[in-house]
C-alpha cells in the first residue's frame, strides 16, 4: 500500500511571539512531529529553522497542543524549558481552555449540546480494518465536549452548519468522534464522515476525482479558533477560518 499523496503546506504563519513561547497557525495537511521515513517536512522541522537561533543558545521547540495532520490553526510552543513545564502543568490541570470551528454535515435539531459518550479504539470491541478509529461506546474513557451552531447555510442544495467545538477532555479525535455520534461528521473527514472507505481509498490511491464527489473538501474541515489560560488574561490568541474552509462556507469551491 502506497503513500498517499497530497500537497503539504508549509506556510504556518506566526501570531504572537515571547522570549518564552511562539504561537503559529498550522495549516493543513502539515504534520506536527516527524513520524515516518518519508522525508516530509513537519511543522518541528520548520519551527527549528526559525527558532535556530534560540536553539543554539540553550531554547527547545516544545509544541504544547498537537493538531491533527488535516486540522489547522493555533498551535502554542515553548521555546524554553521553564516555558514548556508551565505550560503543561497547565493543560495537565486543565487551566487551559481550547475552542475549533467546524463546517458539519446537516442541520443540528439543537442550538446547543455537550455530549459526554465516553471513546475506545473501535478495534476492542468490534472489528475494524482502521487500526486508529474511535467510537463512542459505554467501555470507553469518559469524554465532554460542548458544542454550539454559529450559523445555518445551504450550499450546493445541500444543508450544512457552522459549529463551534469546545472540548473539556482530550481524548483521541474527540470532536470528530463526537459530531460523528451526534449524526453531523465534519466535512471532509474521511475516518468518520458517512464512509470510512473514503479514508482507505485515500491511503491506497491518494486524492481521486471520486473522493472529491464523496468528500467535497481535500480535509476535514476542522480548525483550532482559540486558545487561552484560564489565570493568565495576556495568554488568548484567536485564529478565524483559514482561506480554504471560509471559502467553501461562502460558497465556493475548490
Amino acid at each position: 500500500m502506497r503513500k498517499a499523496a497530497i500537497a503539504n503546506d508549509t506556510r504556518f504563519s506566526v501570531i504572537d511571539e515571547t522570549d518564552d513561547y511562539i504561537v503559529v497557525c498550522k495549516p493543513a495537511p502539515l504534520k506536527v512531529h516527524p513520524g515516518s521515513p518519508d522525508g516530509v517536512e513537519t511543522l518541528y522541522d520548520g519551527l527549528k529553522g526559525l527558532l535556530a537561533f534560540e536553539i543554539a543558545n540553550g531554547g527547545q521547540v516544545s509544541i504544547v497542543n498537537r493538531l491533527d495532520r488535516e486540522t489547522s490553526g493555533l498551535t502554542l510552543v515553548a521555546k524554553t524549558a521553564a516555558a514548556a513545564r508551565r505550560f503543561g502543568l497547565a493543560m495537565q490541570n486543565r487551566f487551559v481552555s481550547k475552542t475549533y470551528l467546524a463546517i458539519v454535515h446537516g442541520w443540528p435539531d439543537w442550538e446547543q449540546i455537550t455530549e459526554r459518550g465516553p471513546i475506545l479504539r473501535k478495534g476492542e470491541v468490534a472489528a475494524s480494518p482502521i487500526w486508529v478509529k474511535q467510537i463512542v461506546h459505554s467501555a470507553g474513557t469518559p469524554c465532554e465536549t460542548s458544542f454550539r451552531v454559529i450559523e445555518r447555510r445551504i450550499l450546493g442544495h445541500k444543508h450544512f452548519s457552522l459549529i463551534e467545538a469546545s472540548p473539556h477532555t482530550g481524548r483521541m479525535h474527540q470532536i470528530r468522534v463526537h459530531l460523528a455520534h451526534l449524526g453531523h461528521p465534519i466535512v471532509g473527514d474521511k475516518l468518520y464522515g458517512e464512509d470510512e472507505n473514503c479514508y482507505l481509498d485515500f491511503m491506497a490511491r491518494g486524492w481521486t476525482a471520486d473522493l472529491q464527489r464523496r468528500l467535497i473538501l481535500k480535509r476535514q474541515a476542522l480548525h483550532s479558533s482559540a486558545l487561552w489560560f484560564h489565570d493568565d488574561p495576556i495568554l488568548r490568541w484567536e485564529s478565524p477560518l483559514p482561506g480554504d474552509l471560509a471559502a467553501f462556507w461562502d460558497g465556493e469551491r475548490e
